[in-house]
């Protein structure tokens, strides 16, 4: 019996995903377990598995067309088998298909518009910046694999094209030779501008691409890629200084300590590049005059101060946002202004934590940081207290069971956040293993989209760097972040005597809407209590 494969929801906050390319095609014999297609989302293109065996008998979304999750992608059965009636019961509404006929329909008539303005010679291909993720609307060119002149072979990685969350490879479905390079390394352009022209070797495209050029629709070039352009990476601006003592903005009165001297004199001082601060006045009050400019010497130590004349110059640099730090400001922005974040602060006691980790340490292949201790004292913590563990969104709020720390790590272009699965299950050498793989790999960007996806809680930690005590913005849509600051050695209160102690600052951001102040401050004693006696973990 046929069976119809949907669009997979391979991300949380997928809605549509796009065909990269089919591995099978209409005819082939699938396996349980074949790779049947290559699925563009957001932030990956990902393999897609058939869980399903027979014939393939129909492909409803071609190679880089953008398909709705849970529409209908591909129809597997036995061979030659009937499957009209599966085709007519996922079948648009008439409402619906008469506004895709009208879509359609413009098109081609943009089509048709654009091919009259814009001929291209048989043997020409033009490629265009593709669309990598449902959201993404431009692209930045990282890197060109290939030159004018390449040859090019079908399935070459000819670019590295940037997104909001990952560097992707941007592998050519043609061959033939790069005859045009359309957007320089560095530079955004918008999805379906032109990238760059690939046809026969020694093939003219000047025309053409002056053709592309004037014609707005599929301009080689975007206006954020000639706005770039056209500005120098590096802007100076020069201060000119004229080679001239700049006269003093305040004249100070004798009572006071204020410098008081005869508009003439001020005027020979400024001529003589003579500070007044220097000049002993012989007028009344200790006034400088005319004659105490005319008769000044410099000591002879060199002890007054010529006057301050700049030689640098004004200079700044001008750096595009990645496409990552533009998604990373607009979700911190939404999460700081939509939920109404209220901090708590406290101050724990690390001596038994030192000692602790000194002696886990001591084992043989064994190496633990504060920060793994942080992480499995919050993830039990987390299990006592729910709510704080819990999820917003703007129909319910989602109390989650299971616990995924998710861990900031800071990369080049800004932050992510691989995700520790069940980190109250993970014993401390577990999760030191994990974080160092996690943070290798993030700032190499090589995560694996699962892998930062699905935090109920987050940690960040800015004690390696000294920082003491900060806050965070929370990652929606959890409830609550920690951040963690340094260790510091300080006197401290110990049964009634001041001793040398150890201390470390935690902040508690949590979202008003399903955190109550109470809730919040529970979680940090059970924390403060796992913490200070890290040996109780253990049990």
């Amino acid at each position: 019996m046929a069976e119809i494969i949907t669009m997979p929801k391979l991300s949380d906050t997928m809605t549509e995903g796009v065909v990269a390319s089919w591995l099978k095609n209409v005819g082939d014999v699938i396996v349980e377990g074949d790779i049947l297609a290559e699925i563009e989302t957001d932030k990956a293109t990902m393999e897609f598995e058939s869980f399903h065996e027979g014939t393939l008998l129909y492909i409803g979304v071609k190679e880089g067309e953008t398909a709705m999750v849970d529409s209908l992608l591909a129809i597997i059965g036995d061979k030659d088998e009937d499957f009209s009636g599966l085709l007519e019961s996922n079948a648009p509404s008439s409402e619906v298909v008469e506004d895709v006929v009208v879509e359609v329909e413009k098109e081609e008539a943009n089509e048709t518009e654009s091919s009259a303005e814009v001929s291209v010679p048989d043997g020409i291909e033009i490629i265009m910046m593709p669309k990598l993720s449902d959201t993404m609307t431009e692209g930045t060119v990282a890197k060109w694999l290939k030159n004018i002149g390449d040859t090019v072979e079908e399935g070459d990685i000819i670019a590295e094209i940037e997104t909001d969350k990952a560097t992707m490879e941007f592998e050519s479905f043609h061959q033939g030779t790069l005859l045009y390079i359309g957007v320089a390394e560095g530079n955004s352009a918008e999805v379906d501008s032109v990238l760059a022209i690939i046809g026969e070797k020694g093939k003219d495209v000047s025309q053409l691409v002056e053709s592309l050029k004037k014609n707005d629709s599929k301009s080689v070039e975007t206006k954020e890629s000639k706005k770039l352009e056209s500005t120098p990476a590096v802007k100076q601006s020069a201060l000119v200084v004229e080679n001239k003592v700049v006269k003093p903005a305040v004249q100070r009165s004798s009572s006071d300590g204020r410098i008081i001297a005869s508009p003439l004199a001020k005027k020979l001082a400024e001529e003589k590049s003579i500070d007044l601060q220097y000049v002993q006045g012989s007028g009344e009050g200790g006034r400088i005059v005319k004659q105490d400019i005319e008769n000044y010497s410099a000591p002879a130590g060199g002890n007054a101060q010529a006057a301050f004349v700049p030689t640098g110059q004004e200079s700044f640099e001008d750096i595009p946002n990645s496409q990552m730090r533009k998604v990373i400001a607009r979700r911190l922005g939404e999460s700081k202004f939509t939920a109404p974040h209220y901090y708590l602060n406290v101050e724990f006691n690390m001596d038994n934590a030192i000692a602790f980790r000194e002696q886990y340490n001591s084992i043989p292949d064994t190496k633990i940081s504060f920060n793994d201790i942080v992480v499995k004292a919050s993830a039990l913590a987390l299990k006592q207290h729910p709510q704080v563990n819990s999820q917003w969104f703007d129909d319910k709020m989602r109390l989650n069971h299971h616990v995924h720390t998710g861990v900031a790590v800071a990369v080049e272009d800004g932050l992510v956040v691989p995700v520790l699965k069940f980190a109250n299950e993970q014993n401390l050498t577990q999760i030191n293993i994990q974080v160092k793989d996690f943070a290798g790999r993030a700032r190499d960007k090589k995560l694996a989209l699962d892998e930062m996806e699905g935090s109920t809680f987050t940690i960040s930690n800015l004690g390696m760097f000294g920082i003491t005590d900060f806050t965070s913005i929370i990652n929606q849509p959890n409830s609550a972040i920690l951040s963690v600051g340094a260790i510091v050695q300080k006197p401290i209160v110990k049964e009634g005597s001041i001793v040398v102690g150890n201390t470390m600052k935690l902040t508690l951001a949590c979202d008003h809407r399903t955190v109550d102040g109470v809730t919040g401050a529970l979680f940090l004693q059970t924390l403060k209590g796992f913490i200070e006696n890290p040996v109780t973990m253990l049990i």
